[in-house]
C-alpha cells in the first residue's frame, strides 16, 4: 500500500543522553531443535467470547557464547500465539500469520486486545488467520509471581515485604552489573532471533513468504525495517534467506516500516538542555562493555522496572475490582521512586509537584480511576504512555497544569495535546472512572477546561478499561517491558555507523512486499501525517488505542486498526 521514503531528520543526540543516563502445532520441527525444546500453554482469559484461543508458546533458541553469562530462561524466545478457536491447529495451516515487534519499553501482552479483535475480525471474513505477539528476549529477567497471585496486596507484599508466593520470593530488580550479556543485546540480534524463531516455528521458507505478514508497533516499525533489509546466511548472493523473503507483506500500527528513528521523534525529550554526547558507535559499544553506560534502559524515578510493575499492579486493582474504593496509594511502601514518580503523574500544578501536598493518597479513588489516572490522555502527560479510556466522574476536577499547561505547544509529541484534567477535592467524594462508551451519555457532566475547551468527547475514546487492566494484569508476558536493551535504541541512532549501515543488505527489501500502515489520528504522527504513505487513520486515537481498543467504537462502527489488519490479511496489496 505504499511506497518506501527516507527520512533523515535527526533524533537529537540529547535524548540519547537523558536515556543512556537514566514443531508440535506449528508443523514439523527443524531438525536442528531439540526434542522438549518448544512449549506451548493454553491462556485462560477472562476476555468476552471472541472466538479466539491464546497460548504462550516459548522456543529454545541459545544466544552464541559470545554474550557471556546469562540465566537460563535467556536462552529462550516466547511469544504470545492467537488463533481462531475453530480453526486449523497447526500454524502452517493457517490463511495467514501476522508477526507483530513491540515498541519501546512494550512487551508481548500490549498487544491483546489488537491480535484478539484481528483473528476475530478475520473468521467474520471467512478467513482463519494467528497473530503472534513477539516478547523481547531481555523479557526473560522480569518476574511475574507477584502479579500471577491475582491479588493487588499479594503482588505489593511480593514486590516489597518478602512475601513468599507459590514457593518463591522476589530477588530484587536485577541491576547493571548483571546486565553485561545485554551490553550485545542491539538490532543485529533482535532481528536474528525473529528470523530464528519464524524459522524453528515455520521450517517451509516458501512458506513464510506467502503467509507472514511482518510488522510491529512504534519501534517495532523500524525492527521490522531491519528485517526487511537483512541477509541471515552471510551471502548476499543467496536470496532465500533475506528478510523480505520472509514475509508476505508488512504493517505498521502508528509507525512506518523504515530504518529510521526519525518518525519516532518526539515521543521522547529532546529540550534537556543536556549537550549532545557526540559518541561514535564504538564508544558506545565500549561504554556497554565496561558498563559505564547502563544496557538497559531505566531512570532512577518514573521510567524502570518498579514503575512497570506498578501498573501492572494497578491492572490488577482494576480489573478485580473496578468500582471498589482504592487503597493502593497508601498500601505501597514509602520510596523516592514511588514518590517522585506519583508527584509527577499527579500534581495539578509546579508547587503541589514541589511540596508533595496534595498526594495522590490524599484523594478517595476506585480501583478503575487509579488506572484512568495512569492510562488515560487526560491525565497521564506521557505520550507514549496514552491510552483513551474514558474520563474521572464522581466529582469535581479541574486542569492539569504540570508539566506543561493546557493549550501549549510545548512538546506535543511527549505530553500529547489532549487536554490534562485531575481531581480537585482531596479528602472529598469517591471519584470513579467513566468508561470510554459512556462518555457523552445524558448523565455525562461533560467537564471543561479553564477556557471553555471540554476535556473529551465521545469519539476521542476509543477503549475500555476494563480491556486494558485485563492485558496489564493477566497475561503471562509483560505489557510493559522491564528491561530494555540500550544497544536497540543506540544502534538505531547510529545508523550511519559503518557496524550498523553493514545490517542493512536488502536496501530494497523495504519495497519488495506491499505495507499497511495504520496511524493513530492523536498519536506520535498527529500533525504530520506522510501521505505518500496511503495510510489508513484511526481518528481520537492514541498511540497505544492502536493496540487497546474496543472491537466496537462509540460511532458503532467495528474497530478500525483491527479491520484494516483483517483486510489486509486477506489479501495484501
Amino acid at each position: 500500500m505504499n511506497t518506501s521514503r527516507s527520512r533523515e531528520r535527526t533524533w537529537r543526540s540529547a535524548a540519547l543522553a537523558v536515556l543512556l543516563t537514566a514443531g508440535a502445532l506449528t508443523g514439523a520441527a527443524p531438525h536442528a531443535q531439540a526434542q522438549g525444546a518448544r512449549t506451548e500453554t493454553p491462556v485462560p482469559s477472562t476476555a468476552p467470547a471472541d472466538g479466539v484461543s491464546e497460548s504462550v508458546v516459548r522456543v529454545k533458541v541459545p544466544l552464541p557464547a559470545s554474550f557471556g553469562a546469562r540465566p537460563a530462561a535467556c536462552d529462550w524466545l516466547s511469544y504470545l500465539r492467537y488463533r481462531a478457536s475453530d480453526g486449523p491447529v497447526a500454524s502452517a495451516d493457517a490463511d495467514r500469520i501476522l508477526v507483530a515487534q513491540p515498541g519501546i519499553l512494550e512487551g508481548a501482552g500490549a498487544f491483546d486486545s489488537v491480535a484478539r479483535n484481528t483473528v476475530a475480525r478475520a473468521a467474520e471474513q471467512g478467513s482463519h488467520i494467528e497473530f503472534w505477539a513477539l516478547d523481547r528476549r531481555s523479557n526473560c529477567l522480569e518476574d511475574r509471581t507477584g502479579i500471577a497471585s491475582g491479588d493487588q496486596h499479594t503482588a505489593v507484599d511480593y514486590y516489597y515485604r518478602g512475601k513468599r508466593v507459590d514457593g518463591r520470593t522476589f530477588d530484587g530488580y536485577v541491576g547493571n552489573e548483571r546486565l553485561g550479556w545485554m551490553a550485545k543485546l542491539g538490532i543485529e540480534q533482535t532481528v536474528r532471533d525473529q528470523y530464528d524463531l519464524l524459522a524453528a516455528e515455520l521450517p517451509d521458507q516458501g512458506l513464510r513468504e506467502r503467509k507472514v505478514l511482518c510488522g510491529g508497533h512504534s519501534l517495532g516499525g523500524v525492527v521490522t525495517g531491519y528485517f526487511a533489509t537483512a541477509d541471515f546466511d552471510g551471502n548476499p548472493a543467496t536470496t532465500a534467506d533475506a528478510g523480505h523473503n520472509q514475509c508476505a507483506g508488512y504493517f505498521a500500527l502508528d509507525t512506518t516500516v523504515s530504518t529510521s528513528l526519525a518518525d519516532l521523534s518526539g515521543s521522547i525529550p529532546d529540550d534537556t538542555n543536556l549537550p549532545d554526547i557526540g559518541l561514535g558507535h564504538g564508544v558506545v559499544q565500549a561504554g556497554l562493555d565496561s558498563g559505564l553506560l547502563p544496557r538497559s534502559l531505566s531512570a532512577p524515578v518514573l521510567l524502570n522496572p518498579e514503575t512497570m510493575t506498578l501498573l501492572a499492579i494497578a491492572g490488577l486493582g482494576a480489573a478485580r475490582d473496578p468500582g471498589g474504593e482504592a487503597d493502593l496509594p497508601s498500601y505501597l511502601p514509602a520510596n523516592v521512586n514511588i514518590d517522585a514518580t506519583n508527584r509527577f503523574l499527579f500534581s495539578e500544578d509546579t508547587a503541589t509537584f514541589l511540596t508533595g501536598k496534595p498526594a495522590v493518597k490524599d484523594f478517595r479513588l476506585t480501583n478503575a480511576a487509579v488506572l484512568g489516572a495512569l492510562m488515560d490522555d487526560n491525565s497521564v502527560p506521557l505520550a507514549f504512555l496514552q491510552s483513551s479510556v474514558g474520563f474521572f466522574d464522581g466529582g469535581p476536577v479541574v486542569d492539569k497544569g504540570f508539566p506543561v499547561a493546557n493549550g501549549g505547544d510545548q512538546q506535543p509529541g511527549l505530553f500529547g495535546t489532549a487536554y490534562k484534567a485531575i481531581p480537585d477535592r482531596p479528602h472529598g467524594p469517591l471519584y470513579t472512572w467513566r468508561d470510554y462508551d459512556r462518555v457523552g451519555d445524558p448523565d455525562d457532566p461533560g467537564y471543561r477546561s479553564a477556557d471553555g475547551t471540554p476535556f473529551t468527547s465521545a469519539g476521542k475514546e476509543v477503549t475500555g478499561l476494563q480491556e486494558l487492566a485485563r492485558s496489564l494484569a493477566e497475561q503471562p508476558l509483560d505489557f510493559t517491558e522491564q528491561y530494555f536493551p540500550t544497544k536497540l535504541v543506540t544502534d538505531i541512532q547510529l545508523a550511519t555507523s559503518p557496524q550498523v549501515k553493514r545490517l542493512v543488505v536488502h536496501p530494497q527489501g523495504l519495497t519488495a512486499n506491499p505495507t499497511l500502515t495504520v496511524l493513530a489520528g492523536d498519536g506520535l504522527l498527529a500533525g504530520r501525517i506522510p501521505s505518500d504513505l496511503h495510510p489508513v487513520v484511526a481518528d481520537g486515537y492514541q498511540h497505544l488505542d492502536v493496540l487497546t481498543a474496543a472491537p466496537v467504537q462509540n460511532n458503532g462502527l467495528p474497530e478500525p486498526v483491527s479491520t484494516n489488519l483483517a483486510r489486509f490479511a486477506r489479501t495484501p496489496e
